[in-house]
């Protein structure tokens, strides 16, 4: 059975996509800053800013999963914040990358975290497709550079996987949580559409690239269904029994309050799935009320 080392493997997708990979039978393993006696995945150190990584880590590993990365919305974004949130991303990446080469470790797949944001945080009646050029504000840019780090192991003749992933719903945490405020509302004019992907289906994404080998290059990870933010609150509010007041959170107030990272809930374009669906992946969640209704 295959060896699978995950890199943000503690994290809200990272965690779902071990139990899965687990349950499945595969051999998962964690790359970790820290120790954690409560992980229950055998976890290797590493250390990005002083370049080193545990080489025993790499023993007998088939496939690499590496979706580390500085939350995006974690932080107001000053621009300390900016350069974490791209070194997080660009450094982790060249270190495995430079770790692989040298130690010559014989993989059969690297498979990364990209996002959405790679088309830019704007609202446009383009619907955009992964032969798109990235767009030209800071998440483009970091995403950018991201997946050029990625890529490098297409060098190393590793077949190697990227998903540009939209808003991850999971009963767990993440962006659903926020969401579920007492009175749920639209953001600004609520007419930015809003990309989202069941966690479930993102992992059976990740599991079908590792198992089957047409699965490469780029690909967005988002639902096949197009929905605004207004369309998304209504629905929110509906399957968790929730007010639902429209425009309780105008533009102005979350430039003010959130700054240029506002752009990223104000902003949002449709992404197209049709890429994955060609490749023969069938969603579990196809709608958002049928997702929100398993995440209740």
């Amino acid at each position: 059975m295959n060896k699978i080392l995950i890199s943000g493997g503690s994290g809200l997708i990272g965690n779902r996509l071990s139990f899965l990979l687990n349950s499945k039978g595969y051999e998962v393993s964690h790359l970790s800053r820290t120790r954690n006696s409560k992980n229950c995945y055998p976890t290797f150190l590493w250390n990005i800013d002083s370049g080193y990584i545990d080489k025993s880590a790499f023993e007998d590993v088939s496939h690499i999963i590496h979706l580390s990365g500085a939350g995006v919305a974690d932080k107001r974004w000053s621009n300390k914040r900016k350069n974490e949130i791209l070194n997080s991303r660009v450094d982790s990446t060249n270190l495995l990358y430079n770790s692989v080469k040298k130690l010559k470790i014989p993989l059969k797949s690297f498979i990364a975290a990209s996002a959405t944001g790679y088309y830019g945080s704007i609202t446009t009646d383009k619907i955009f497709k992964e032969t798109d050029k990235p767009g030209e504000d800071f998440l483009g840019n970091v995403c950018e550079l991201w997946e050029k780090s990625i890529q490098k192991f297409e060098n190393l003749k590793i077949r190697t996987v990227i998903f540009r992933t939209g808003i991850v719903l999971s009963s767990e945490g993440g962006a659903l949580k926020k969401m579920k405020t007492p009175i749920i509302t639209n953001i600004g004019n609520g007419k930015q559409y809003m990309p989202w992907i069941h966690i479930d289906d993102l992992c059976e994404l990740y599991i079908k690239g590792i198992e089957e080998e047409q699965y490469e290059g780029i690909y967005n990870a988002v639902s096949n269904e197009h929905i605004t933010n207004f369309k998304f609150s209504k629905i929110l509010s509906k399957i968790f029994q929730k007010p639902f007041i429209p425009s309780l959170a105008p533009k102005l107030l979350l430039r003010f309050v959130l700054g240029e990272m506002s752009s990223i809930i104000l902003n949002g374009s449709r992404i197209s799935a049709n890429k994955i669906k060609k490749a023969g992946f069938k969603f579990k969640f196809k709608n958002l009320e049928k997702a929100l209704k398993n995440l209740k």
